[in-house]
């Protein structure tokens, strides 16, 4: 494999380098040693919301939101690679995302892009990348989270519209949407992946309600969410009737092939080198501790595992290859290095990992007490761990459905 890049790339990586020395929002952020803004992740976002609009307006601009789209519906036109390069520069320099519209970008988008018409790519992409409006995903259900091919939510034709009822659950981020990219079964006598159907999903609409799931961490990042009756446009259809579920495969597809959460997980881990460099443990300094160590080094070597994976799977891309059930091991790591990073912290702190904001001791404002009950973000989001090892064992190694 050929790590090397071309002139024009590293002028790009340049280019991108300079404006974030000048533009990144975070650069007068207090330090990750020091104390931490008031709230969780989401509370500290809506506080800092002006800026970080700003900060999307002047990316924006420069085409660096949705980098890679069609500059036809208003993205960059840009390549993958240079595209990993803006993602790995942004996450090294510790600044916001590239786009607030998380959901939008990383699964609608791509979605509509694919399978939408033109009056849906001219209605959603632009607010899309202006962050002008955020997206949710009703997926999981009650009953069919892990087996997301079983769901039930119902819609029924009426004329030019459908009328869902049902339930999902685990719906990331959804008392903030404007928006949903819902599936709900269209033919309950069609094979359970044949039946399905994805609708765009206004979250305002009549019978729709919300309700939040409040996480040990003291936050709400997900919610229950209810349809009685609710009425929907065919023409929010996205794709045919019935082709629900490869719509779905697509935006997973393209979410999960992103490489940028390595740079995040490195940067925890430089942060809990850090942290067992100064916090003394058993009369030492947890850096000299072997078992401290060997963790650290487990946690390098996975997370370097996984660029390099990220980096096949952006060959395969570069080649017109579709990405398919290989990102799953990314997936499953990441859970797994997001549970072993609060842990690890806890280990590291002692009874100071307890502290959370606003208890005296409490280390970074609480930011590793958060992180080790911040679990079920990683575990949950995007596929829990049994689905992904089920995934591996069938797609990949080939091992039989049932044994």
């Amino acid at each position: 494999m050929d790590f090397s890049f071309s002139e024009q790339e590293e002028a790009f990586r340049a280019e991108v380098r300079a404006f974030l020395a000048e533009a990144n929002p975070n650069a007068e952020l207090p330090g990750q040693s020091g104390d931490e803004e008031e709230g969780g992740d989401i509370e500290r976002a809506m506080n800092r919301l002006p800026k970080l609009m700003a900060w999307n307006q002047a990316l924006y601009e420069r085409g660096w939101v949705g980098f890679s789209w069609p500059e036809e519906v208003g993205g960059g036109g840009g390549g993958l690679v240079e595209q990993m390069i803006l993602k790995e520069e942004v996450g090294k320099a510790r600044a916001p995302m590239l786009g607030l519209s998380y959901m939008g970008l990383a699964w609608v988008g791509p979605g509509i892009i694919r399978y939408g018409s033109e009056e849906q790519k001219k209605r959603f992409i632009p607010p899309i990348l202006k962050a002008e409006e955020h997206w949710c995903t009703g997926y999981s259900e009650p009953g069919s989270g892990s087996d997301l091919a079983s769901l039930q939510c119902k819609a029924v034709r009426d004329g030019d519209e459908y009328i869902v009822d049902g339930q999902k659950t685990w719906t990331s981020l959804a008392q903030w949407a404007q928006w949903m990219i819902l599936l709900v079964r269209t033919d309950s006598e069609a094979p359970k992946h044949k039946g399905i159907t994805c609708l765009l999903v206004p979250m305002d609409s009549p019978g729709l309600e919300v309700r939040p799931i409040k996480t040990m961490n003291g936050e709400t990042p997900f919610a229950e969410v209810f349809f009685d009756g609710v009425r929907v446009p065919v023409s929010q259809r996205l794709g045919a009737e019935g082709q629900g579920w490869e719509v779905t495969k697509h935006a997973l597809a393209n979410e999960r092939s992103s490489i940028a959460e390595v740079t995040a997980l490195v940067q925890d881990l430089e942060d809990l080198i850090e942290l067992a460099r100064r916090r003394r443990r058993g009369g030492r300094l947890a850096i000299e501790d072997p078992e401290i160590r060997r963790r650290l080094a487990y946690m390098q070597s996975t997370i370097e595992a996984m660029r390099l994976s990220g980096l096949r799977f952006l060959t395969k891309q570069l080649r017109g290859e579709p990405v398919g059930a290989e990102t799953s091991i990314n997936k499953l790591l990441r859970a797994q290095l997001g549970i072993e990073t609060g842990r690890l912290a806890n280990d590291i702190l002692g009874s100071y990992g307890q502290l959370r904001r606003g208890s005296s001791g409490a280390v970074a404002g609480g930011r590793w007490a958060r992180q080790m009950l911040s679990w079920p973000s990683y575990v949950i989001g995007g596929g829990t761990p049994n689905i992904q090892k089920n995934v591996i064992a069938e797609r990949i190694l080939g091992l039989p459905h049932d044994v």
